[in-house]
């Protein structure tokens, strides 16, 4: 069994678990929705009528596609970081705004909630998968840096693209590492936020209950995901027009962006699973459903160790799952750099214009980038599986003159010697195998281990033994 994986076997016994019946012990429905939860803190005096709350983290999805676009649109150091690094009232919503077909309730990061930002919940542990030796906070503020002395978020001289490397590790070190190292780990402590007691005074929810809240909303899925197919969260996300009816549950005309809208890992959940290979969204939506629903049965009081066990097992579910589903993205995003270098090379020996694929080839990268330094930010030591994952994709994409970026010193990225792109095609290759035989991923989008021994072969030896 690798080590990576938090635990296949208990991840098994618990799946069985989490698709549970629709009824208690004692025989009440339990909800397929995730919302209107009842209110069960004792004495509660105040106004509200169920007892769910996440909107701060809903804020702070909406904060990281409106500064992926204002990235991508070649925004000022001053703007990105409005949207990354303060708190200031009024900013309006950059993305997901309306489109025809397709209207959006929110317009302004108020009307979802007041004071967020994405920097002061960004992993504070050190990232071995970029050279600094930087926090990723420290990491995040950096690529926003560089990329303002870019031309719309992409630098050639290094290969990256930065609207791709901060999306795809804000998700990771923002959404992931706060529900799967915090909120699904130290806050579920039995003396942490204890369920006897309210979140804080006057609140209508218990400790428990916002914990749990706060590590949904982080995973980014519509609040009515169980009552969707995999393919209606992934055209929701992408504000298809004729998936407007499905977005808007509440049929008032609009798609709310705190329980209608999909974000984040949700949506890459549902990419994977609309091939019919895997259930990532739904396990996970259902896993979440069914502790809320463990926690709302405790009616108020702390939970007992029988509970907190089940609880658990839930939590192994989410933890197994939201793990793979990023391990499946490293697979996907490998993949397409594969393929991005087969084309550079025909066109570069053609003597073609390689420019739009070295372009597609960059952009790729940094999801692929983005995505294996999330692995990072989930509370496992990764070990030497860490090691094989950053030594196979390297501090940058393998360059035109066969160099790499190899360090950064004072301030800058500095590049060195490489292996050949074709040898980088190779490692592309092991580094599939790498996340089928440490992570267990199943969907394998854009698979490419079956071109392992030809593309060996025209190589030599050496490099065989080298990437073995």
């Amino acid at each position: 069994m690798n080590k990576v994986l938090l635990s296949i076997v208990a991840a098994s016994v618990t799946l069985a678990a989490c698709v549970t019946t629709t009824a208690s012990k004692k025989g009440q429905a339990q909800a397929t929705v995730y919302a209107d939860f009842p209110i069960t803190v004792k004495n509660y005096a105040g106004k509200k009528t169920h007892s769910v709350a996440y909107t701060g983290q809903m804020a702070r999805h909406v904060l990281h596609t409106s500064a992926k676009k204002l990235v991508s649109k070649g925004a000022s150091l001053d703007q990105t970081t409005a949207y990354f690094n303060t708190k200031e009232p009024g900013r309006i919503i950059i993305s997901p705004v309306s489109k025809d077909g397709f209207p959006v309730l929110e317009t302004h990061m108020d009307t979802i909630s007041k004071g967020k930002n994405l920097s002061g919940k960004a992993y504070k542990g050190l990232i071995s998968g970029m050279p600094g030796n930087l926090t990723g906070a420290e990491l995040l503020d950096l690529m926003l840096e560089k990329s303002a002395a870019t031309e719309k978020g992409f630098d050639p001289l290094t290969g990256y693209d930065y609207t791709q490397l901060i999306s795809k590790f804000t998700m990771g070190a923002v959404f992931y590492n706060q529900a799967v190292d915090n909120y699904l780990d130290e806050k579920l402590a039995a003396d942490v936020h204890p369920n006897s007691k309210a979140y804080k005074k006057g609140k209508a929810y218990t400790g428990k209950e916002h914990v749990w809240d706060e590590a949904f909303g982080y995973f980014g899925a519509p609040a009515h995901t169980m009552e969707l197919t995999a393919a209606e969260v992934y055209g929701i996300a992408k504000q298809k027009a004729d998936s407007f009816d499905k977005a808007d549950y509440n049929n008032d005309g609009k798609v709310s962006l705190v329980t209608e809208m999909a974000f984040a890992h949700a949506y890459y959940a549902a990419s994977f699973d609309k091939g019919g290979k895997t259930t990532y969204l739904h396990t996970i939506v259902q896993a979440f459903l069914d502790g809320r629903n463990l926690i709302s049965s405790a009616n108020g009081e702390a939970l007992t160790d029988d509970q907190r066990s089940t609880l658990m097992g839930y939590v192994q579910v989410i933890k197994v799952q939201w793990q793979r589903l990023i391990a499946e993205a490293v697979f996907k995003y490998a993949g397409s750099v594969y393929g991005d270098i087969e084309k550079l090379e025909a066109t570069i020996e053609a003597n073609g214009d390689a420019k739009k694929i070295y372009r597609k080839y960059a952009k790729h990268w940094g999801e692929l980038k983005g995505f294996a330094l999330a692995l990072e930010a989930g509370g496992v030591n990764l070990g030497e599986t860490g090691v094989n994952l950053n030594r196979l994709i390297g501090y940058s994409p393998v360059l035109l003159g066969n160099t790499q970026v190899a360090a950064f010193v004072g301030g800058e990225f500095v590049q060195s010697s490489s292996v050949s792109l074709s040898e980088y095609r190779v490692q592309m290759i092991n580094l599939q195998k790498l996340m089928i035989d440490d992570f267990g991923v199943e969907a394998r989008n854009k698979d490419v281990t079956a071109n392992l021994a030809q593309l060996v072969n025209s190589l030599g030896v050496a490099t065989a033994a080298e990437n073995d």
